[in-house]
């Protein structure tokens, strides 16, 4: 959970609840903006390869807040934050792998000046 509380806090995201055991006896963390987790991550197995979470930014600067913050939380860059205009024209995006392999992607959808760089 340590990856995810520094990764996501650019993005305002806090660990709001943690449960040791679940049904399968795994540990969990629910983080969201507020009192209110909305993104949970567990560590009940299962995955034969990766996941791809993607979750909103409110600007740029916390896309590029949030690339930082995970490549010093024991991230390894999988895309540096900028325009990804295949997307959509206002797509800013970066994507960091968490210590298991999963890819992260912080977006902002809305227009902006000059992005930051990382």
């Amino acid at each position: 959970m340590a990856f995810y509380a520094k990764a996501l806090a650019p993005l305002g995201y806090v660990l709001v609840m943690e449960v040791d055991q679940t049904e399968n006896a795994h540990r969990a963390g629910g983080f969201g903006i507020g009192n209110k987790p909305d993104f949970w991550i567990g560590g009940e197995g299962g995955l034969n390869g990766s996941l791809h979470i993607a979750i909103a930014a409110s600007s740029r600067e916390a896309v590029d807040a949030f690339h930082r913050a995970a490549l010093t939380a024991g991230g390894r860059d999988n895309g540096a934050p900028g325009l990804r205009p295949h997307y959509h024209p206002n797509y800013y995006a970066a994507f960091v792998l968490d210590p298991d392999g999963h890819n992260i992607e912080a977006v902002c959808h809305l227009p902006g000046d000059t992005p930051q760089t990382a």
